[in-house]
């Protein structure tokens, strides 16, 4: 994960303020699996012109996306109402959305969410996503035993409120996951154990990953029906970068990952309904191109 990314998701979070022990077959049956764009991947455009972005992608072939940017509720500068009108009139929906949740979204004193997380819910609901996805963690809490035991049972508990709004809850993973330990486990391994399947999705970016855990193969067989959702990518080597897992991301089909292999495995075992493109970096392409022929190699696979 590149740092512009990991600063954007600290940035966002202070903004805002059984399953694996089921026979395989129960998951691969009736999963229609639709591909969409993780908004992350037009930053810069989205940042300057925001329903001219989305006139492109909708132009591409793009109908679902995922979003990115949700602050002081709003959707890269827009009301629920106004964002959910011009993705409507492009033909687009948005599914699924980034919101990081903390441990600050919890009021002890009243033992409920705060109405910031609240607004999150509400919001998401109003803009006909199925999963409200958090995509980060703190550092502080990932190695402290009490506090990611608590925030494992407030991730539950986002999914019961998730859950009363036709919603589930979600957690994206990055790299850190599959390096920091927590009893003798990796800490991927404790979030997929202590979270209740029923409630809190789990999306797969096998391209986050790499690097640290290879193998999103085995993943997916280790918890057959667990990744609703995933980020797809394609990887190739970081020239002279040394941070994170030393790769970076590239057009699909152009890196060093087995794509197609992980896809069909996907659609195979994983339960997987939705495949979110995401391209972080570019290797000099504009990153408009870039998705766009990231949607072109989807389709040439059959998705």
């Amino acid at each position: 994960m590149n740092s512009s990314r990991r600063n954007f998701l600290k940035n966002s979070a202070v903004a805002v303020t059984a399953a694996a022990m089921m026979p395989e077959n129960l998951f691969a049956a009736a999963k229609i699996q639709r591909v969409g764009l993780q908004l992350y991947s037009v930053r810069d455009a989205m940042k300057t012109d925001p329903a001219g972005t989305l006139k492109k992608l909708a132009d591409m072939g793009y109908v679902y996306v995922e979003h990115a940017n949700y602050i002081n509720r709003k959707f890269y500068g827009y009301t629920p109402a106004e964002f959910k009108k011009i993705l409507g009139d492009l033909g687009l929906s948005m599914p699924s959305g980034h919101t990081v949740m903390t441990v600050e979204h919890w009021d002890a004193a009243k033992n409920d969410f705060t109405d910031a997380w609240k607004y999150t819910v509400e919001d998401a609901a109003f803009m006909g996503q199925k999963y409200v996805i958090s995509p980060w963690m703190d550092e502080k809490v990932r190695t402290d035993k009490e506090a990611l035991k608590r925030i494992m049972e407030l991730f539950n508990k986002s999914g019961e409120l998730c859950k009363k709004a036709g919603m589930k809850f979600g957690y994206h993973n990055h790299d850190f996951e599959f390096t920091t330990m927590v009893d003798g486990i990796r800490l991927f391994d404790y979030i997929l154990q202590n979270t209740d399947p029923s409630l809190v999705a789990q999306q797969l970016d096998f391209g986050n990953m790499y690097g640290r855990e290879n193998s999103a193969i085995s993943l997916i067989k280790k918890y057959p029906g667990r990744f609703e959702l995933m980020h797809v990518k394609d990887e190739v080597k970081s020239a002279g970068k040394t941070e994170g897992t030393g790769y970076e991301s590239t057009i699909l089909g152009t890196g060093v990952l087995p794509v197609k292999d992980v896809l069909k495995e996907a659609k195979k075992t994983a339960g997987t309904v939705y495949l979110i493109i995401e391209q972080e970096s570019y290797q000099g392409m504009d990153p408009l191109d870039s998705v766009k022929i990231d949607l072109q190699t989807m389709k040439k696979w059959g998705y």
